[in-house]
């Protein structure tokens, strides 16, 4: 008899949402801050969460299949797995919880009953059909951003070692949302001076975390729209991160434009997103986050480095590379204007 197949593996794609709801239902009641000070029975775990005894166990049992917790060597505890302190825990300079609990479980995980009606191009039935109308409302903007923020800073950090900016004196971060990404440039170049466009609800909480970051002196915000509004020009940098892949497809040739227009010759453009592999077959993460930006944009593209760099090319700018950054998930392109 022929093997019906591997139906365990595409259950595991179909109840995949099981795991990642029983995450952020742990990030919201505080298990994995609570564990971090040491292995806590499920009695001990109730008190301090709140939660019910005979509902944590299921879930702690759900975290322990997903190996984000362990069982103690007797078996009447619970404590942490090694990656989840480092990432899960609050406390952690690596943590991205709340990107988590607030921007993946409560906007993103609820938008993409969406998905269906975006691949039909029906977007009439969707409330925010793209960026700019999301972040037109004042709250999606703020739970957004907020969360954003945090999960920013890492991925600003190395994109700023990943070339020598140490002769640049000017960046636009164009959608740079809180500013994450300019901070973290400016930190490591004391020279650079940042400017930040992204849409009015979002570059106001921007200045919030440019004037707790000490830096209100040499980062200054614009709010507008990266397709529509005026850049200011004579840049050394321009960078954009998550920006290609939130505007639609014909949006694309538009941003390589309004960047040439604002670089100085010799000037470098920097392209951070989610960017799949050239023929397409991968890496799966990538390739979700792509799907789940099509209900923000539903005429956004795919992208792959080749695409990308294609659009520069034709543009007229040369010495291009890639570099993966967020591994599985996230890549870089930049090239650089030729001097005249």
């Amino acid at each position: 008899m022929k093997p019906l197949g591997n139906v365990e593996r595409i259950s595991g794609i179909a109840f995949g949402f099981m795991a990642s709801k029983a995450l952020f239902s742990a990030l919201h009641i505080g298990v994995f801050d609570q564990l971090a000070e040491g292995p806590k029975t499920v009695g001990e775990l109730a008190e301090a969460t709140g939660a019910t005894e005979h509902a944590l166990e299921t879930l702690l049992t759900g975290l322990v299949s997903l190996e984000l917790v362990q069982p103690t060597s007797d078996g009447k505890a619970y404590k942490n797995a090694e990656d989840t302190n480092t990432f899960l825990v609050s406390t952690s300079r690596h943590y991205y919880g709340d990107y988590l609990r607030y921007q993946i479980d409560q906007q993103m995980y609820p938008f993409m009953d969406n998905l269906g009606h975006a691949i039909k191009g029906d977007t009439d039935k969707i409330e925010f059909d793209t960026y700019e109308t999301w972040m037109a409302d004042k709250e999606q903007a703020e739970i957004f951003s907020r969360s954003q923020h945090g999960g920013s800073l890492g991925p600003g950090a190395v994109v700023a070692k990943s070339w020598d900016l140490s002769d640049a004196r000017t960046l636009l971060d164009v959608g740079g949302g809180t500013g994450a990404f300019s901070i973290m440039m400016c930190k490591r170049y004391p020279e650079l001076k940042a400017t930040v466009l992204d849409f009015p609800n979002v570059v106001a909480l921007a200045e919030e975390y440019i004037a707790e970051a000490d830096m209100s002196d040499r980062i200054d915000v614009i709010g507008g729209n990266g397709l529509t509004s005026q850049w200011p020009a004579e840049r050394d940098v321009v960078l954009m991160s998550y920006l290609f892949s939130g505007v639609p497809a014909d949006g694309l040739e538009t941003l390589v434009k309004n960047t040439w227009a604002a670089l100085k010759p010799g000037g470098r453009v920097i392209i951070h997103d989610f960017m799949v592999d050239d023929d397409r077959t991968g890496p799966p993460l990538a390739a979700m986050w792509a799907l789940q930006h099509m209900v923000f944009t539903p005429r956004a593209a795919s992208l792959t480095p080749g695409r990308v760099m294609e659009l520069l090319k034709a543009q007229g700018f040369g010495d291009m590379e890639e570099k993966p950054l967020i591994p599985g998930l996230t890549r870089v392109v930049s090239a650089v204007k030729p001097q005249a």
